[in-house]
């Protein structure tokens, strides 16, 4: 180990910058953040840091001068070398290190007695990335994806457990008692009500928690999550790390295998899809099934696609988990609709072509699909089917009964926003044609509209296909999952 990794008190504590330049300017911020009295030489202020200085004008004194050696032994606490002039760094440094106070030359390694390393800041939670100068680059690349990983209100997350420590103290006198407790309170619903920003039941549960340790049975709790049309880079901050600590995932025919894949490797994997006319469980198995598996303590991960508020029957999930008293919380995903349509160049909306955007359901039921065709066949909009390849025949046939030119432009996306997506370009009238023709398959969306012409000038999205493969789960036997039928 090349550097010791330590983490500095410098409130009130008098710092010393050497510079008033953009590079002074950003190692000003981060003093004057952690409390620091901060001294800063430079003949010349930058005008962002002239400002920065105004706005504390009792934490920051400005000598307007060049530097002596005299500034190295007046008693600083930290210094950092920040000029443009590599012989007055160098000095900065000689000077500090003979006096023994820590000094930090930018872009100069071998003069530092000590290092910045790239900071996740979720005070008081500090995670700090350092290469020990080797690539800072890296290290600004390693801390980035920790940003992606850190919820945002996780310092806020601590600053509760600091306040309540004295009283899980007094309530757990045995240390391993205590430890066990706030391992399980961190792990279950409060800390993810604190994410969610709902402080004051969180801090209502662990009151209970505290009253009732004793006899408190344990319960679960179930994330309803939306896993977007395919593509895993469209997943939400939350949703990935709710997806990554599940101890069950219960998931639809819809979830791309790519996304699937980035759950827990240890949760147990439940299969609920349905097709038409194959419905692994039925709806209300899919209720039952939830509040069983959270009655048994379990973490039960609900992973639809695209989003489960949008054609999804969320409501319909979380209604009966209300019901039953089952903590939960949804994380919408991209809707389809969204999704694939940015991904075949498909504005939804546009000034010259659609003023407005209709999402229809074109699930077949009793075999025939019940819709207001007058308003769909309306004039400057956008209308988007979901499940409607089956009743492509039926779409097509009752917009054009119902006013809608034959010859408008419309689209179907198979697959879309993954490797294997193809977009299928035609008229609301040669729609059913299209489909028997390219063999189109679902999950496939049918966009129709005007916007559809503007495929051909804003398509970008090039994926190598890897079409006798599907991305997405078609059965339980597909992946060797069985499902649980209750």
């Amino acid at each position: 180990m090349k550097h010791y990794p330590i983490f500095m008190c410098l409130q009130d504590r008098p710092c010393l910058v050497v510079g008033g330049g953009k590079v002074a300017l950003r190692k000003a911020e981060s003093l004057l953040a952690s409390g620091a009295r901060l001294t800063l030489i430079a003949p010349e202020l930058d005008d962002e840091l002239a400002n920065l200085l105004c706005a504390y004008p009792e934490q920051t004194n400005w000598q307007q001068r060049d530097f002596q050696d005299t500034d190295a032994t007046t008693g600083y606490y930290l210094i950092i070398a920040a000029t443009n002039n590599r012989v007055v760094n160098a000095r900065v440094a000689e000077l500090a290190n003979e006096q023994l106070i820590p000094v930090n030359v930018v872009d100069h390694q071998a003069a530092c007695s000590f290092i910045l390393p790239s900071v996740v800041d979720r005070s008081p939670v500090m995670i700090a990335v350092s290469t020990g100068g080797a690539s800072p680059v890296l290290a600004r690349q390693l801390r980035m994806k920790l940003e992606t990983m850190v919820p945002s209100s996780c310092g806020q997350l601590a600053a509760i457990t600091e306040e309540y420590r004295e009283k899980v103290k007094q309530r757990f006198v045995d240390p391993e008692q205590r430890k066990q407790f706030w391992e399980q309170t961190l792990r279950g619903p409060f800390a993810e009500l604190v994410y969610a920003g709902n402080v004051s039941a969180a801090r209502q549960l662990l009151e209970e928690r505290l009253a009732q340790a004793d006899s408190v049975s344990s319960i679960g709790e179930v994330y309803l999550v939306g896993a977007g049309p395919g593509d895993p880079d469209l997943l939400t901050f939350r949703a990935l790390r709710l997806m990554q600590q599940a101890d069950v995932v219960v998931y639809d025919r819809l979830v791309a295998k790519s996304i699937l894949e980035m759950a827990s490797q240890t949760a147990e994997r439940i299969y609920v899809g349905k097709e038409k006319a194959k419905h692994a469980v039925p709806q209300e198995g899919i209720n039952a099934l939830l509040v069983r598996l959270a009655k048994e303590g379990k973490r039960v991960l609900r992973l639809k696609g695209g989003d489960p508020f949008i054609f999804g029957r969320g409501g319909e999930e979380i209604e009966t988990l209300a019901e039953n008293g089952i903590p939960f919380q949804v994380v919408p995903g991209i809707t389809a609709a969204s999704g694939c349509a940015a991904y075949a160049g498909i504005p939804l909306t546009h000034r010259d072509y659609a003023q407005s955007c209709t999402f229809a359901t074109g699930h077949l039921k009793n075999g025939t699909i019940d819709l207001d065709w007058e308003k769909l066949a309306q004039p400057h909009q956008t209308v988007v089917f979901y499940m409607g390849l089956t009743g492509i025949e039926v779409i097509s046939r009752e917009l054009i009964k119902h006013g809608t030119p034959s010859t408008l432009p419309a689209a179907l996306i198979e697959q879309g926003t993954t490797r294997n997506q193809r977009v299928h370009i035609g008229t609301l009238a040669s729609l059913p044609e299209l489909v028997k023709q390219r063999s189109v398959r679902a999950p496939t969306l049918t966009i129709v509209g005007e916007v559809v012409q503007l495929h051909e000038k804003l398509h970008w999205y090039q994926p190598e296909r890897h079409v006798a493969a599907s991305e997405f789960s078609r059965s339980p036997e597909a992946t060797g999952i069985k499902y649980d039928p209750l």
